[in-house]
């Protein structure tokens, strides 16, 4: 095989010469973003235990450290209320749904169905011990929460 050889692209030294005559540019710094302005940073409440769970197929969460903190356990009547993506739980006396003996909360399918909550989706648990009150919250609502109260998220987030 024979053919023409191509000559290789090297920068003359004249060219180069005159490149590093120049000043160098500036380089630009990327955008951070900025967080609004707060008085002070806010602090997380001591008397909230907070956890993560998945809804079961069977429509439990568990979280031991949550129920842990509220002392709750298998055997006690709990009231279930819900609305717009979030189940508020209060242990009572005369409460329709029993706690299992394993440490979870069983959601009764037509509240799970009120709050568009499907087996596998995350909550947030949000346990209260001097209330004796446990509330789940979706995770679309924590997103719309979170949109509400740091504007500069969405704003940066790409998603305009």
């Amino acid at each position: 095989m024979t053919g023409t050889l191509i000559a290789p692209v090297i920068p003359s030294s004249a060219a180069a010469a005159g490149r590093a005559a120049r000043a160098p540019a500036a380089s630009r710094t990327l955008p951070l973003a900025v967080p609004p302005a707060l008085s002070r940073p806010p602090a997380l409440s001591r008397d909230v235990v907070y956890g993560l769970a998945r809804v079961d197929r069977s429509g439990r969460v568990a979280d031991r450290t949550v129920t842990g903190a509220l002392g709750w356990r298998g055997g006690d009547r709990l009231t279930l209320t819900a609305e717009a993506g979030v189940v508020v739980i209060r242990r009572d006396p005369s409460g329709l749904v029993t706690m299992p003996p394993r440490s979870c909360v069983p959601i009764p399918a037509a509240l799970r169905h009120r709050c568009g909550l499907l087996p596998g989706d995350p909550v947030l648990l949000s346990a209260r011990p001097a209330e004796d009150t446990l509330t789940a919250y979706s995770l679309a609502v924590v997103d719309q929460a979170l949109a509400a109260h740091i504007p500069f998220l969405a704003r940066e987030g790409g998603n305009r």
